[in-house]
Parts: C-alpha cells; structure tokens; sequence
C-alpha cells in the first residue's frame, strides 16, 4: 500500500518535558510498560468493559459505590483497601471480566490525565505492539509517544518500546523523524533488541519490582503481540476499538 504524506514521529521521554511538544492533532502513544500500560491491554484482552484512568488515590476510591473495580497502586505495591494493584495478571483474571475498572497508578495514569487534553491518546505496550503499529500506520497522523518514565524521571523501558515502535513505522510506512529523542529511542532499541530482558535487569524499575517478587511480571510484560486491543481514551474513559477481539 502506497502512502502519500510523510508522517513524523517524536518520543517525549516523561510527562514532566510534555509541555515542550505540540502534540495538537497529533495521536499521543501512552506508553508505561512496567505496568500500567501492560495492564491495560491486558484487562482488555480479558475483555474488561472499561478502564476510568485518575491520576489520585482518593478520586478512584469515589467509584467504588458506583460499581467500579478498584485498581490502584503506589511505588510498585497495592494500595491499601484497593481491589487489585497494577499487576497484568490480576487483569487477567476472570472476575474481571464485563467490569468497569477505576485505575490509579504511580506513573502511568498520570500520563494519561497530561496527555489528554484534546489529544487522540492511544495505550502502547509490547503486549499490543503489532496490531497497535498497523493501526497507526492508518491513522494518517503525527505521532508523539509519552513515556510514563518513573516519577517524572527518564526510564528505560518505556524509552525501548518507543524505539521499537519507531523501527516498525519507519520501516513499514512512510513514517521518519528528526527528533533527537526518537533517534536515540531508536538506537537503545536496536542495541539491546537481542535480549530486552538482560539488558534492563540492572534498570531501576526491574530492581524495584525484583524486590516485591514480581519478576513475572516483568517476563510478561515484555511479551510481544500477547494481545490483539487498542485501547483508546475516549470522554476520558479508555475502552477497547479492535472489534477482532
């Protein structure tokens, strides 16, 4: 298939260097791959209703007497009184399924309460990676990927998956970019693609999650293609468009 306009990609490396992009009607790639984001495609996979993405604890809370599962995790661990933490398993369980979920994370939902101000925000994983990839390349639009980072600091999982990304568009569609960011993105990904997972075991979020015994976790969230969701935002609510599912 032939393309006719050239599309740019940028990779903003946390949500506190977001204000420095112009993402207006850009598509904005959420993406926090230890966890949130993995968890996301996996509840969707799972066939979960909907996820309310909040940034604070006490916001989620509020939907518990509505109905809403409560998801909700600080500094790698569940929060107290929450139904689940940000674990993709949890997602995964059965009784999940149909749920509306109220999801409040460390880094992730906060992306997304900073991302989504008029913009089309989509959720990246490696979960999703293909199906999300081809889905972009329709979109004929500009893409400005966000990464979670930790704590508004640089990471570098989520900086690996926007490389990743970059090297199926640029090699697939007409997609390019002139973007320090995502050159670097780029290289990090072509330098550690042999083995993702020995290249971030001295990272900090992996020593993070080693310590509260969620090395599957990790395993899993660096999966390619395990799931086959676009979770999309929409009136601030993320919900599944891949009708395949």
């Amino acid at each position: 298939m032939n393309y006719i306009y050239e599309r740019e990609i940028e990779v903003c490396y946390t949500p506190a260097l977001f204000p420095f992009y112009n993402p207006e009607n850009k598509i904005v790639v959420v993406v926090d791959i230890l966890r949130a984001t993995s968890a996301i495609c996996s509840a969707f996979e799972n066939n979960v209703k909907e996820i309310v993405p909040i940034a604070n604890v006490e916001d989620a809370f509020k939907l518990k007497d509505q109905g809403y599962i409560i998801a909700a995790e600080r500094n790698g661990e569940r929060v107290d009184g929450a139904d689940m933490g940000n674990s993709p398993f949890e997602f995964l369980e059965p009784s999940v399924r149909g749920k509306s979920i109220a999801f409040t994370t460390t880094n992730g939902t906060q992306a997304i309460e900073i991302a989504k101000q008029k913009n089309i925000v989509v959720i990246g994983a490696f979960l999703n990676h293909r199906i999300l990839c081809n889905w972009l390349i329709h979109q004929q639009k500009d893409i400005l990927v966000l990464c979670a980072g930790w704590k508004g600091k640089f990471n570098l999982e989520d900086t690996y998956f926007a490389g990743a990304l970059i090297e199926y568009l640029t090699s697939y569609s007409n997609f390019t970019t002139t973007c320090d960011s995502a050159m670097a993105s780029r290289s990090l990904y072509l330098l550690a693609k042999d083995n993702l997972y020995d290249f971030l075991s001295n990272s900090s979020h992996f020593e993070r999650l080693k310590k509260l015994n969620k090395l599957d976790d990790i395993r899993y969230c660096l999966s390619m293609d395990k799931t086959n969701v676009i979770p999309v935002l929409k009136d601030d609510v993320i919900v599944n468009i891949c009708s395949s599912n």
